[in-house]
């Protein structure tokens, strides 16, 4: 994998990045790469402002899973490794159905996923990758979807392109975040069994 257009800033200046590399590293087992490269060369509020992005995911009303799945499909469209694989490792933490992340590419037809996730998706899809959705994508979201909950499917598409557009800018790939998830939970079970 090709490293970051900007070197990570392993060691970063003011309380508040410091407090932030310590929270992402207790949180990911690492400091992410985005903000070794990106949020520590900037004002700490842009940092906060991505924050704060997903602190009113947590403000919508659409279920968690499709908040996930939304985001996962941007990501994937725009080939945002850091992105798709950030993305999965939530998912993982949440304890949601992995066989949806898994059938992503496939979404159209596998019978994992409802009528209302594959209009979203395919409204999703269109909007990501034309930049507009026809009037038939947008009624058809629209019978499974109240006026809010399309207005926040619209918020998901425009805020992941915030975090695709400043990783794939700076050459940021995967930081193998789902692996160290995976790690953690064999570990986890190993821990339990021998507990018991």
């Amino acid at each position: 994998m090709s490293e970051p257009f900007l070197p990570p800033i392993e060691k970063p200046e003011g309380l508040i990045k410091k407090l932030v590399y310590a929270m992402t590293r207790k949180e990911f087992g690492k400091v992410p790469t985005p903000v070794k490269v990106h949020s520590a060369r900037l004002p700490s509020a842009f940092g906060m402002f991505y924050g704060k992005i997903s602190a009113l995911d947590k403000k919508l009303t659409l279920p968690r899973q499709t908040v996930f799945l939304i985001r996962e499909q941007v990501a994937r469209i725009n080939v945002c490794l850091f992105c798709t694989d950030i993305g999965r490792f939530f998912a993982m933490k949440e304890a949601m159905d992995e066989a949806k992340f898994e059938a992503l590419a496939e979404y159209p037809t596998s019978p994992v996923f409802s009528d209302a996730e594959r209009a979203a998706l395919d409204y999703t899809t269109e909007l990501t990758g034309d930049k507009k959705v026809s009037p038939s994508t947008f009624n058809r979201l629209h019978s499974y979807y109240s006026e809010r909950e399309i207005c926040e499917i619209v918020w998901l598409v425009a805020t992941e392109h915030v975090y695709n557009l400043t990783n794939l800018g700076l050459n940021i790939h995967s930081d193998m975040l789902c692996d160290l998830r995976k790690k953690s939970r064999s570990g986890d079970s190993v821990h339990a069994v021998s507990a018991t």
